[in-house]
């Protein structure tokens, strides 16, 4: 995205837009108005000067008749002002007036019409506009009485430059806006925004800045701030749930386990014994790695701020997992395939994304067992994908319904051809919980057939490539269906 686009995306300038388009809007419509509603007032002043002039010279007609009218009419044109006067006899030939360069057709119209013309005045100029009246006397004559709309062009080029220079003033309004919503506003925004991300990476200590002035933000912060310590005071009772569970629960259980392996190593104990006290351990074993399963989980959904953060690449962590786990999938009789990618930069919790690729690679050899297959088959890769890295674990086994795979990440849940199979159901629980804590997410689609399950985190660095050989990822394995 280019700076002038992201530019326009900001709350700042969206408002100062606002406001802009809106003045505008409301300051053309009130121009407009005063535009017009002036513009009629004049031409009804106009109009009604022209009729009393016309009244008043019809009148001098009748009663000095074309003398007395001429000699009214050369006097009333020696004034300054717009009127505009102009006598003619039977044959068009102008007898007095201050008009010229008129069109026949003007004198040969309707008497009584009032006509917008052009003219020239007496003594030659630029030509002019100007409302008029011919009325057509006896004898032949006519009379042209007129007033010059000169002034009325000027008011309305005043209007203009007001508009303009208003635009102006209403476009420097919008720029002081958009730098106090920007500076001001957005700035706060910004700190708070910042404070919510310190917050969920783990730092429940963290509170919004107040600044004191008492304003929206104050509240809204001093209100956010009495939630928050209210949830770390809730969290910090929930580690210490977790740490007395830890130690009430889990060493009554080693302490258990231990005595059932020194009963173990009895010799005078019978087979019958024997079989009930190795369930027993395997019990004890199966309870402990559920406490610490959901401790883990407890933990990391909280955002635990002491998880060490490190950048290493993601093609290496792959590599690695995949080398420790070949041997458990040869030794069920299957393989593990691996395509570990190069330049994917991740930023996090190595150990914890270890442990993830783990609990995935553990679900594809306890749940994804294809029957009709000749023995176990898993793949684990990983590569870039735009800004996005991917390590991902897929089986070819009979995969899970569209309807589950939502539920599967829950808790506890076991789907039904499951509940039979050793475990607790919270390896994908901690394995969602991991992504989130690293500001990515888990995925789980179908691989047709099998499943596919894609942890998806935020990358850094350049793209990149596959390995074996292979030529760069557009994201999309043959035969997969992507996040």
């Amino acid at each position: 995205m280019t700076p002038l686009a992201k530019l326009f995306r900001t709350t700042a300038i969206k408002l100062a837009l606002i406001y802009l388009a809106a003045l505008s809007l409301a300051s053309g419509a009130v121009i407009v108005y005063l535009s017009q509603n002036t513009a009629t007032v004049l031409r009804e002043q106009i109009v009604e000067t022209v009729d009393a002039e016309i009244v008043g010279l019809a009148d001098r007609y009748r009663i000095a008749g074309i003398r007395g009218l001429v000699a009214s009419v050369e006097a009333r044109s020696r004034r300054p002002g717009a009127s505009l006067y102009l006598v003619t006899d039977f044959a068009a030939n102008q007898l007095v007036g201050n008009v010229e360069g008129l069109d026949e057709r003007v004198l040969a119209g309707e008497s009584g019409e009032l006509q917008r013309v052009s003219y020239t005045p007496l003594g030659g100029g630029d030509k002019r506009e100007a409302l008029v009246r011919v009325f057509q006397l006896s004898g032949g004559f006519r009379l042209l009485v007129g007033r010059d709309l000169q002034e009325q062009q000027y008011f309305r080029s005043l209007l203009v430059e007001a508009m303009r220079f208003w635009l102006l003033v209403l476009a420097a309004l919008g720029l002081v806006t958009w730098i106090y919503v920007s500076r001001r506003v957005l700035k706060r925004i910004d700190a708070m925004a910042a404070t919510g991300r310190r917050i969920m990476s783990g730092d429940l200590s963290e509170r919004l800045p107040v600044e004191g002035t008492g304003d929206e933000f104050d509240r809204l912060a001093i209100g956010l701030n009495t939630m928050l310590e209210r949830i770390e005071a809730l969290m910090q009772g929930l580690k210490d749930v977790s740490d007395n569970i830890a130690h009430d629960l889990k060493t009554p259980l080693t302490r258990m386990r231990n005595r059932v392996e020194e009963a173990l190593r009895q010799q005078d104990a019978d087979a019958p014994a024997r079989a009930a006290l190795e369930a027993t351990i395997e019990d004890c074993d199966t309870l402990i790695r559920t406490f610490d399963a959901l401790l883990r989980i407890a933990r990391v959904e909280a955002g635990s701020s002491d998880a060490v953060q490190e950048t290493f690449d993601g093609g290496t962590l792959v590599a690695e997992v995949g080398e420790l786990y070949a041997p458990v999938v040869e030794d069920q009789g299957g393989r593990l395939e691996l395509d570990a990618g190069t330049g994917m930069t991740l930023c996090g919790n190595r150990e914890l994304l270890v442990q993830a690729l783990v609990n995935l690679i553990e679900n594809a050899l306890k749940y994804a067992q294809n029957p009709d297959a000749a023995g176990v088959r898993v793949t684990l890769e990983g590569y870039r994908d735009g800004d996005t890295v991917v390590l991902a674990v897929r089986d070819f086994g009979t995969g899970i319904p569209d309807a589950d795979k939502e539920r599967v990440l829950h808790r506890f849940v076991r789907l039904e051809k499951s509940r039979n199979a050793p475990g607790s159901g919270l390896g994908l629980s901690l394995v969602s919980a991991v992504a989130r804590l690293h500001g990515g997410r888990l995925v789980l689609a179908d691989a047709h057939p099998g499943l596919r399950a894609e942890l998806r985190l935020p990358a850094g660095g350049a793209s990149g490539k596959r390995g074996n050989g292979g030529d760069e990822r557009d994201g999309r394995a043959d035969g997969r269906t992507g996040g």
